[in-house]
């Protein structure tokens, strides 16, 4: 059952298995550099100068974020491999396998993938958290003595990680199509459930409400600690965002009908699909608000001080950020490459029906465009609700600042990563006869 499961779905576990490496990476290299600070060969005022300086708990920051995140985008990846293998299961549940089984299987196909995927995400976190610790002391940042050291659990941690979240996400997708009549599974699965849950729907806005709260809290609060609760409210936003997903999706659906025909097929398929999008929502929020906080902050920064800040403090505040935002941007468009390749046969069944190849692609076009305006917009409010207080408590002001040309160049970012997981694969699925991939 699980050879059978990983070979039939091959593409459905290489999201989860890019995050997982990722995921090691990030880990392994933020705790290398706890492990290079901890252990460096420095005088007593060396020591004490680096302390004050902060860049150890920068370090211990670096390992929370790594770990928060991947918690994050490794289990929203894993859960959705597991959801496109509802009518599997449900197939397996008709010939007497039974719920415990099932949860087996998932559980084992969850390690499967995450280990490997762990083994190889170490070295390259052992690379990267050596060109890292390189531009610190390039940029003066940490003493020359500070030099590149393993950090004995990283391996362990690392597994403790990436195979504890893939497990949980497994489990939790697994849930109802092992619970159910294997008839209703089989029927959910030809015709997605358009409902929302309730739970689901309360749980998105208390993190989204909790968000906020914390929000206008830490508007009064010294600059160090709304510092370093900004990223919990952001981390909230985004998860809330991402329960209420579909609800989000669905509402900006309508948008779609104002672009004719294909405009309108568009529209009713990102209805259908919005829960399987959402998974993708979640790390493109992510990717898109970590890149605007930061440069933001110092745009406006600059703006109303009128003095840039060190580039030493520049670099390692965008090197943190460019690595966490590129994690939550590459799970994002392995989430959306995986859902337009389950979709097949569906734009295969749109070529038999009649569309033509071009009109098939420009249904997917139409999506990817509501896609790219939802992701913005949440992103913004997220961005918003983040940066406000922070901008308030270090430079007493409400009022952001952004060249033009920066915040061109973050839609035109934004788009060209939901096109390339939407369009591209699309465009490649449709070369195939549709008869042969609809067969």
């Amino acid at each position: 059952m699980i050879r059978q499961a990983l070979r039939r779905n091959p593409w459905s576990f290489l999201g989860p298995a890019a995050t997982q490496c990722l995921a090691a990476a990030l880990v392994t290299a933020s705790l290398c550099l706890i492990a290079s600070f901890g252990g460096a060969p420095l005088s007593r005022a060396q020591r004490q100068a680096m302390t004050d300086s902060g860049v150890p708990d920068i370090a211990v920051l670096f390992v929370m974020i790594s770990i928060y995140l991947s918690i994050l985008i490794v289990g929203v990846t894993m859960s959705s491999a597991i959801r496109h293998q509802a009518r599997d299961i449900a197939l397996v549940r008709a010939v007497g396998a039974t719920p415990a089984r099932v949860r087996r299987s998932v559980a084992a196909q969850a390690a499967l993938v995450a280990v490997p995927a762990t083994l190889a995400g170490v070295p390259l976190g052992i690379l990267g958290g050596h060109a890292w610790l390189g531009g610190f002391v390039r940029h003066g940042i940490v003493p020359a003595e500070v030099t590149f050291r393993l950090h004995g659990g990283m391996l362990p941690i690392a597994l403790a990680v990436t195979v504890g979240t893939s497990l949980l996400g497994a489990l939790i997708a697994a849930v109802r199509p092992s619970r159910v009549r294997p008839a209703v599974a089989l029927a959910e699965s030809a015709a997605p459930r358009l409902r929302i849950g309730v739970a689901r729907t309360l749980i998105g806005i208390l993190l989204v409400t909790g968000g906020v709260v914390l929000s206008v809290l830490i508007a009064g609060l010294d600059a160090d600690t709304a510092d370093q609760a900004g990223f919990f409210v952001m981390l909230a936003m985004c998860v809330g965002a991402g329960f209420l997903g579909p609800a989000l999706l669905r509402a900006a659906a309508p948008l779609g009908r104002l672009l004719g025909d294909t405009g309108r097929l568009a529209a009713d398929t990102l209805a259908v699909h919005a829960r399987a999008l959402s998974g993708a929502l979640v790390p493109l929020t992510l990717a898109v608000a970590f890149a605007a906080v930061t440069i933001t902050r110092s745009a406006t920064t600059t703006h109303v001080t009128g003095v840039p800040a060190p580039a030493a403090d520049r670099w390692l505040e965008f090197s943190g950020t460019g690595a966490y935002a590129s994690f939550a941007a590459i799970a994002a468009l392995n989430a959306l490459v995986t859902l337009i390749l389950a979709r097949r046969r569906n734009l295969a069944v749109t070529r038999l029906a009649g569309g033509t190849r071009g009109r098939t692609l420009a249904v997917v076009v139409c999506e990817a465009l509501m896609v790219i305006g939802t992701a913005l917009v949440v992103a913004a409010a997220v961005a918003a609700v983040t940066l406000l207080p922070l901008l308030h408590a270090t430079l007493d002001t409400w009022v952001p600042w952004l060249p033009a040309s920066w915040l061109a160049a973050g839609i035109a970012g934004t788009a060209l990563l939901v096109l390339a997981g939407t369009v591209l694969p699309a465009a490649l699925a449709l070369r195939r006869p549709p008869i042969e991939v609809a067969g």
